[in-house]
């Protein structure tokens, strides 16, 4: 298998090999973050502890994005397909904004199960592939 990159080196906790999201939990009053931060957006208290998020959630909601995404968009903006993108609810009640892969808005419904899964990006200078992150229907 070729090597594996991270779109950005925080993004995600431990190995490729099984991915998890970087998050963080606050000391103070609990709130969990994605991405990871050092201060609390909730209470402004810092030092918070990095998390590995769950990797299943449910579907919160959708919708269709039917314009090219900002830089670093690195696909063809002349020819761009809308895709789905929605809120995924982790088990502790954080929501995180991704792409929805294998599916289309028919197939969508609040509440679904969702998995978090790798997404091809690019290839770095060295030929690497560039990943990020997406999450899909969980397969029956």
């Amino acid at each position: 298998m070729a090597k594996r990159t991270p779109i950005d080196a925080g993004l995600f906790a431990g190995s490729l090999d099984v991915p998890r999201l970087r998050g963080s939990r606050c000391r103070s009053c609990g709130e969990t973050t994605f991405p990871a931060q050092k201060g609390c957006p909730a209470c402004t208290a810092q030092g918070c502890e990095e998390v590995a998020l769950g990797t299943r959630g449910l579907l919160w909601t959708w919708t269709i994005q039917h314009f090219p995404p900002p830089h670093p968009y690195a696909g063809d903006a002349d020819n761009f397909e809308p895709f789905p993108v929605g809120y995924v609810e982790l088990p502790d009640g954080l929501r995180v904004e991704a792409r929805l892969l294998g599916c289309d808005a028919a197939s969508l419904e609040i509440g679904m199960e969702m998995e978090l899964v790798l997404e091809p990006f690019a290839r770095d200078e060295d030929g690497h592939e560039v990943v990020t992150f997406a999450f899909q229907p969980v397969s029956s």
